[in-house]
């Protein structure tokens, strides 16, 4: 049995873990009619939609386009995109509306990242970056 005491400090408890920032990847297919321009303008949008919403970047890759496993609206291709990021959890659910909405984007997929997935792209990156660096 609870007392007074006792649950306001569990509440306590449950709204920092629900404050604390999570990790995530965003990944975003776009339609591959967009300019150059227009692809870093959607990229930026969503970037700034995070850090807005108390969100930090950890990375973000811009791959480009690329050919898809089965088509989506008539189209084969796609412009891919990738960010991973720190976030409080209603932050999530923001963006999704907006990708929801943005007729630019064909497909996109929010992914919360454990911390094995974060180790995971860590080791990918640096392991990039060293053979970036050894060429």
């Amino acid at each position: 049995m609870f007392l007074p005491d006792d649950w306001f400090n569990f509440l306590k408890q449950i709204m920092a873990t629900e404050n604390s920032l999570q990790s995530y990847e965003l990944m975003l297919i776009l339609t591959p009619v967009l300019s150059d321009e227009e692809y870093k303008n959607t990229q930026k949008k969503y970037v700034d939609m995070v850090k807005e919403n108390g969100g930090t970047i950890v990375h973000q890759d811009a791959w480009g386009l690329r050919s898809m496993a089965y088509p989506i609206a008539k189209k084969t291709t796609g412009l891919y995109y990738v960010v991973e990021f720190k976030a409080p959890t209603e932050t999530i659910a923001k963006v999704e509306i907006q990708l929801n909405r943005d007729e630019a984007i064909m497909r996109h997929m929010v992914t919360r990242l454990d911390k094995y997935a974060e180790a995971y792209n860590l080791r990918k990156r640096n392991k990039t970056a060293t053979v970036e660096n050894a060429s």
